[in-house]
């Protein structure tokens, strides 16, 4: 979804360093997210990029959990009991991170420790309406099927690849929806036969340029509807101009403008999007609600500075609408009071 460093594939090479902590089988949870995970350091609203030799400041800054966790913050914060199966090493930083992700909620059972090892830090440097990132470390040394559980949770959201496929080819025998996402292939090759990681998956979330290469259209509309012949729903995010979705078993298909805001920090906006998706895919909603849900989760987490971490809590989304009147068509979420009743109630709100 993204074009950053922070997305990069799980390694798939054979397990290098023995797992002092074992994951447990399965997951109860909501929603099971599973991936890479980093140490974010966020610079947002910059005036422009860095320049060799000067120093800039903004007051815009925070850390936080990145990578699959954006997926996770995000979904606990709307409500959905939530795990993340991911690789942690034994540093400091890798500590921080855990104890943050726990004290949003989310399961942390299923994070696999790697003695050793050190998490990945990302510096992502917001500016001019999107972010660079730069990353240092190492990517993790256990293959994500050595992570992900048996069995367990009601949909799940990771980064797909062939090392990952036989478990999404099955996913829908275990009653399991997963929303899968193939990342950026800086190669530039676009080798559809990428998707073929994607096959059994419920839904498939790219970007618009990331839709466009692999399907060869300059149509994100086009793109979304050949996408949906691989997958029961295509949803392809186009940023500030929308969001384009295909329900290829229920033809229905939905093109929806995006929520107008200032854009300050675009650090996982991709994932807070899928991550608000699959939790309105709890719900037997109709396509238009659940897009136009993610697309409003997704607005606000850009409109703050620090990613994921500002992503907003279910009781945050009716008072932003109401002091954001002019960020939506009149009428276009009228739907979200019955929506948000209806939603699973979430853990409590750790926030002082």
């Amino acid at each position: 979804m993204s074009i950053d460093l922070c997305y990069n594939f799980l390694t798939r090479r054979p397990m290098e360093a023995a797992m002092d902590d074992r994951p447990t089988p399965s997951t109860d949870a909501d929603v099971l997210v599973a991936g890479m995970l980093f140490f974010d350091a966020v610079f947002a609203d910059l005036p422009h990029g860095p320049v060799l030799g000067q120093e800039h400041w903004t007051p815009h800054f925070a850390w936080t959990p990145g990578g699959i966790a954006n997926f996770a913050i995000a979904a606990a914060r709307l409500g959905a009991s939530t795990d993340v199966a991911a690789a942690v090493g034994d540093d400091e930083l890798s500590g921080l991170c855990r104890a943050a992700l726990a004290r949003e909620g989310i399961g942390t059972a299923l994070l696999a420790r790697i003695p050793g090892w050190s998490i990945p830090v990302s510096a992502c440097l917001g500016y001019d309406g999107d972010r660079a990132i730069v990353t240092g470390g190492t990517e993790s040394p256990v293959a994500l099927p050595d992570i992900l559980p048996a069995t367990g949770g009601r949909v799940a959201a990771l980064h797909v690849d062939e090392s990952t496929a036989e478990w999404v080819r099955t996913s829908a025998d275990r009653g399991q929806r997963v929303f899968a996402d193939v990342g950026w292939d800086a190669s530039g090759a676009w080798d559809p036969a990428v998707l073929d990681a994607i096959d059994g998956a419920h839904a498939f979330t790219p970007n618009d340029r990331e839709a466009m290469a692999y399907t060869r259209t300059d149509d994100p509309v086009r793109a979304a509807r050949l996408l949906a012949e691989r997958v029961p729903l295509s949803v392809v995010t186009c940023g500030a101009d929308g969001v384009v979705a295909v329900d290829s078993a229920s033809g229905d298909e939905v093109v929806v403008p995006g929520v107008r805001v200032r854009a300050v920090d675009a650090t996982g906006a991709g994932d807070v999007f899928c991550a608000a998706l699959a939790v309105a895919s709890l719900e037997d909603r109709p396509l238009r609600e659940r897009v136009d849900l993610a697309a409003l989760v997704a607005a606000i987490t850009v409109s703050r500075p620090g990613g994921a971490s500002t992503a907003p809590r279910r009781d945050e989304l009716l008072p932003w609408l109401a002091a954001n009147p002019t960020a939506a068509q009149p009428h276009r979420y009228d739907f979200l009071p019955t929506f948000l009743q209806a939603a699973t109630a979430g853990p409590a709100d750790p926030r002082p």
